[in-house]
C-alpha cells in the first residue's frame, strides 16, 4: 500500500482555502498517473511544533501508481511547486505539503539491524533546506508520532502495519492519545 500525506495551512490566489489546496493537489496527482484508491476525511490540526501559525488541514490518501518511490517523491515535489510551495524554513506555514508516508513495506534508507538503526539513519537529514539534496526516508520518520497523520490513516486502513516498528496505525494512535501535548485534531 502506498500512502501519501497531504497538508496545508495557507492558500494562494484562486485556490481559496487550505482544503481547496488539498483538492488541487489531488487533482494534480490524478493527472500524473497517481490514482487515489482511498481518501480519508479531512482534519484540522494545530501546528506541530506548536506555533502561532494557522491550523492545518490534513488528509491521507492510499494511492496506486507505477512510479518508483524516487519518481513518486519527485512528482509530489513538482506538484507542490506548481501549487506555489517554496521551501525556506523548517516547519513553516505551507501552501501544500505532500509526503510519502509509506510505500508498500519498503524501508529507506536501509541501515543497521533494527528500528533504532533505521530511525538514526533517517534522522532529520531528509529535510531539504535551500537547495540541499533530500534523503528519501520511507516510512516517514515521524508519522507514528503525529496524530494529524494517524487519525486520517485510521479512516482508510487502521490495521496498516509499520514495516520497521511492527505496530498498527491504531496502536500508535492509541498510544499518542494517552499522551498530553500531542496536538489537537478534529474532523471537518
Amino acid at each position: 500500500m502506498i500512502l501519501v500525506g497531504l497538508g496545508s495551512n495557507l492558500s494562494e490566489g484562486k485556490s481559496g482555502t487550505p482544503r481547496s489546496m488539498l483538492a488541487a493537489a489531488l487533482g494534480e496527482m490524478a493527472l500524473r498517473d497517481i490514482d487515489v484508491a482511498a481518501l480519508s476525511h479531512f482534519y484540522e490540526s494545530e501546528p506541530v511544533p506548536k506555533s502561532d501559525q494557522p491550523w492545518f488541514v490534513n488528509a491521507v490518501a492510499a494511492v496506486e501508481t507505477r512510479l518508483s518511490p524516487e519518481d513518486l517523491l519527485n512528482v509530489l515535489h513538482d506538484i507542490e511547486t506548481k501549487l506555489g510551495r517554496t521551501r525556506r524554513i523548517r516547519w513553516e506555514a505551507r501552501i501544500i505539503d505532500l509526503d510519502i508516508i509509506a510505500y508498500d513495506d519498503r524501508i529507506y534508507p536501509l541501515s543497521g539491524d533494527g528500528p533504532d538503526d533505521w530511525y538514526i539513519a533517517a534522522g532529520d537529514d531528509h529535510i531539504t533546506h535551500q537547495g540541499q539534496e533530500q534523503l528519501m526516508v520511507i516510512p516517514h520518520p515521524r508519522m507514528h508520532e503525529r496524530l494529524f497523520v494517524l487519525k486520517p490513516l485510521m479512516d482508510i486502513c487502521p490495521e496498516w502495519m509499520h514495516p520497521v516498528y511492527g505496530k498498527s496505525a491504531k496502536s500508535f494512535a492509541r498510544e499518542l492519545a494517552a499522551q498530553e501535548n500531542k496536538g489537537l485534531i478534529r474532523q471537518i
